[in-house]
C-alpha cells in the first residue's frame, strides 16, 4: 500500500510537470495532436499505480518521450506553416457577409446548435446579426458581428484617456504578493502607508489589488 501511494505522488508530480511543459491550453483549445498526447499520458500513469509489479520507469519513460514528442511537434508546427497545417488543420469560414456556408458546416460535421450555442458564449443570439464567423483549429467559433451590432468603443465616441493597466493583485489571504506591487511599481513603504490609512495589517486582509497608491480595493478576512 505504502509502495501504491508513493508511486501516485510521483507520478502526480511529473503529470503535473509534463503539463506544464506542453503549455497552458484548456482541454477545449487543444489541437489534436495534443488531445491525443494528454489521453496517452493519462493512460499510461495509471499502469504503474494499478500494477505495483511492473516498474516505475516502464511509465515514466514513455510519459517524457511523449513529452518531448509534443515539444518537438509544437517546434516544427512553429516553423513550417505546411506542417502546422496537417497536424492542426486550417480555420473554416462557416458565415460569409452574413450568409452561412452549410456546405461547410456539413464538411466540419458541424450542427446548427453547435453554431447558435457558439455564438450565444459570445453574446450573440441571433444570427443575422453576425457578418464573418470562423471555425478554428480547436472547434472554437470566432464571430465578427455586422457594424450596426458591434459595441462602441471610446474611439468611436472620440473621448479621450489615458492607457493604464488593470489591476494588480497586491495580498492575497494575508500574504505579500511581490510580482504584484512590482507590476504597479509601488514600494513597501508606499503600501505601508496605504494600510496605516486604512488602520489594517497585512495578516487582516483577505485580498488586495491596486492600480497605484491612489487607487486599491481592500477585502477583509471575514
Amino acid at each position: 500500500m505504502i509502495t501504491v501511494f508513493i508511486r501516485a505522488i510521483i507520478l502526480y508530480a511529473l503529470l503535473i510537470f509534463a503539463v506544464r511543459l506542453m503549455g497552458k491550453r484548456q482541454i477545449g483549445e487543444l489541437q489534436p495532436s495534443e488531445l491525443a498526447i494528454t489521453i496517452l499520458v493519462s493512460n499510461l500513469a495509471t499502469l504503474p499505480i494499478e500494477e505495483p509489479g511492473e516498474p516505475l520507469l516502464k511509465g515514466i519513460l514513455p510519459i517524457l518521450t511523449l513529452c518531448a514528442l509534443d515539444v518537438l511537434l509544437s517546434l516544427l508546427s512553429g516553423k513550417f506553416r505546411g506542417f502546422r497545417s496537417l497536424m492542426s488543420g486550417n480555420p473554416v469560414v462557416i458565415i460569409r457577409d452574413g450568409v452561412i456556408d452549410v456546405r461547410a458546416m456539413k464538411e466540419l460535421r458541424f450542427t446548427t446548435d453547435d453554431l447558435v450555442q457558439s455564438l450565444r458564449i459570445q453574446g450573440i443570439f441571433d444570427i443575422s446579426e453576425v457578418q464573418f464567423a470562423v471555425v478554428e483549429t480547436t472547434g472554437n467559433v470566432s464571430a465578427y458581428p455586422k457594424f450596426p451590432n458591434r459595441n462602441t468603443t471610446n474611439a468611436d465616441m472620440k473621448i479621450s484617456g489615458e492607457n493604464s493597466n488593470p489591476p494588480q493583485l497586491i495580498i492575497d489571504n494575508g500574504k505579500l504578493v511581490r510580482q504584484g506591487l512590482d507590476e504597479i511599481k509601488m514600494t513597501e513603504n508606499a503600501l505601508n502607508t496605504v494600510l496605516s490609512k486604512e488602520d489594517v495589517t497585512v495578516d487582516e486582509i483577505f485580498m488586495m489589488t491596486a492600480e497605484s497608491q491612489s487607487k486599491y480595493t481592500i477585502i477583509k478576512r471575514g
